[in-house]
């Protein structure tokens, strides 16, 4: 997988992710008016599959998308982009960050710990 996402290829990951294998034309319909142009949109698609994102197989003269990475992984992938990247690669950095700016209360936290300890118990 190469680079990260735009805001338009992650636009057309989520109809992957939501919608299974696509016709770039069947796509369409999942976007909010206005709708992309389809020569748009097959630009994103192609796009997206340079960068390792989706694949193809051919049905007739079209290609059918489909994802070849999952959206778990996806996330996965972007939150230890985002923590190494503004972090210096701290979990524990980013868990301060956010219970400083109060995005994540101390009984949340405590909870989030029990949690944890249940799991590895288990």
């Amino acid at each position: 997988m190469k680079q990260e996402l735009t805001a338009k290829e992650e636009e057309a990951m989520n109809i992957f992710w939501q919608h299974g294998p696509q016709f770039v034309k069947e796509m369409i319909a999942f976007y909010d008016d206005p709708k992309p142009h389809i020569n748009t949109l097959s630009t994103v698609v192609r796009t997206l599959e340079e960068k390792g994102y989706v694949a193809h197989k051919s049905i007739g003269t079209s290609y059918q998308y489909y994802a070849v990475i999952s959206d778990e992984q996806y996330h996965k992938r972007t939150l230890s982009s985002v923590i190494s990247r503004y972090f210096r690669g701290s979990y524990v950095n980013a868990i301060s960050a956010l219970v400083t700016e109060e995005k994540v209360s101390v009984e949340e936290l405590k909870e989030l710990i029990d949690q944890v300890e249940k799991s590895n118990k288990g």
